[in-house]
């Protein structure tokens, strides 16, 4: 083999999204993009706000000396302190630039985290559905990722949390809004999850750090709060992104915030700039760092894809699907109406309609549908999903 056998089973544990996509692509040179409705992907339909193209623009023909040469590994301080003043009223906490390091996304992020934190062996909690990647970064790092399942309704289980930790036990991952599901983790589950983890690390004599995954956080409908994770726990770090508020998934920009009154502070924000370089990173684009600096107050319309989370939910209910409503992102996570998820979509790519079968992030019996998609690929799809169930019903 040419390639290393752990990657080579990686590939195959990681390629339920990949499988659909070359699914797509193989219906659509069959049948046309128009006659193939793909709900597997995430990639937002809605452009940037002018605001930030405006920003761009402006950045990109700035002709000052030296604006594309290397920066601090932690990003430019303008930068920083202008996502560290946005931060700090819904955090609860007063923020500096020096609390913040900007990452090539929040991808950049976690695994600049995660490579702070873990020595070989250690294992970070993550629960399930879980964004799939979470099981990668942790290994990249010698960690090993332990899925702990949520509440059926999605909610998150604290007894299974305390449960579920070790004397290897390093950090905890939660990702609200959360993909799959689009469920919004409440005030009173958080404050639980802290308290699980006040008393592990009290017992312990060591924290166990708390990770938000919160790319999400801004797509929110219906008026549903998402309070912040420094307001329950100082031994946090927050992790985002603008690939999904500001619509610019493309520009690979996200940024880490570590509570200032966390354990060991001055250390780990050293950690994560160190990581960031070595890691490959070493700094994250400058033209979008100038850009979002100036874009912080501005953002995509929920509104729209509330419009579409509203309609392809009731689509969903009235064919007879068992699902949650979800609170935020552009996410369904339904329940299969046969045992074997797989198998009912393959039904669905019967009718030209794709969507990710749920064990690929790690809960058999469910699947999932994005709804980031123009109306009329919404439209067809709800027809394939009705054709589908009926075949599965019958």
């Amino acid at each position: 083999m040419t390639i290393s056998q752990k990657v080579g089973g990686m590939l195959e544990q990681a390629s339920w999204i990949r499988k659909m996509f070359e699914e797509g692509t193989r219906l659509k040179k069959e049948f046309g993009d128009e006659n193939v409705f793909d709900l597997s992907l995430g990639n937002p339909v809605i452009e940037p706000p002018a605001k930030l193209r405006s920003a761009l623009i402006l950045a990109a023909q700035d002709e000052t000396p030296g604006l594309h040469r290397y920066m601090p590994n932690a990003g430019l301080e303008e930068t920083r302190m202008a996502i560290a003043l946005a931060l700090s009223p819904e955090s609860g906490v007063q923020l500096t630039a020096n609390d913040t390091v900007m990452t090539c996304g929040a991808a950049g992020g976690l695994n600049i985290a995660l490579k702070s934190l873990l020595d070989p062996g250690d294992e970070v909690i993550i629960f399930a559905p879980y964004f799939v990647e979470y099981l990668f970064y942790a290994d990249n790092h010698g960690g090993k990722a332990v899925p702990v399942n949520t509440k059926d309704d999605f909610t998150l289980d604290p007894v299974a949390l305390e449960q579920a930790i070790t004397p290897r036990t390093k950090a905890v991952i939660i990702n609200s809004p959360n993909n799959p599901t689009g469920v919004v983790y409440s005030r009173e589950s958080l404050q639980a999850v802290a308290d699980v983890l006040k008393k592990a690390s009290e017992m312990r004599g060591s924290s166990i750090y708390l990770i938000s995954d919160d790319p999400y956080k801004k797509i929110i409908f219906d008026g549903v709060e998402t309070p912040h994770l420094f307001e329950f726990y100082k031994d946090s770090i927050y992790i985002s992104s603008h690939s999904k508020d500001l619509a610019v998934p493309g520009e690979r920009i996200g940024f880490v915030v570590v509570h200032p009154e966390c354990s060991d502070r001055d250390k780990l924000m050293a950690a994560l700039i160190f990581c960031n370089r070595v890691l490959g990173f070493v700094n994250a684009p400058a033209l979008i760092q100038r850009a979002i600096a100036q874009s912080q107050d501005v953002g995509i319309d929920p509104m729209i894809y509330q419009k579409k989370r509203d309609r392809l939910y009731s689509a969903l209910v009235e064919i007879g699907y068992s699902v949650v409503k979800p609170q935020g992102a552009f996410y369904f996570f339904p329940k299969s109406p046969l045992e074997d998820e797989v198998e009912f979509c393959r039904l669905l790519t019967q009718e030209k309609t794709l969507a990710v079968p749920g064990r690929g992030f790690g809960t058999p019996g469910y699947f999932r549908l994005s709804y980031c998609l123009p109306d009329d690929v919404i439209e067809g799809a709800i027809i394939g999903l009705r054709a589908a169930f009926e075949k599965a019903s019958a």
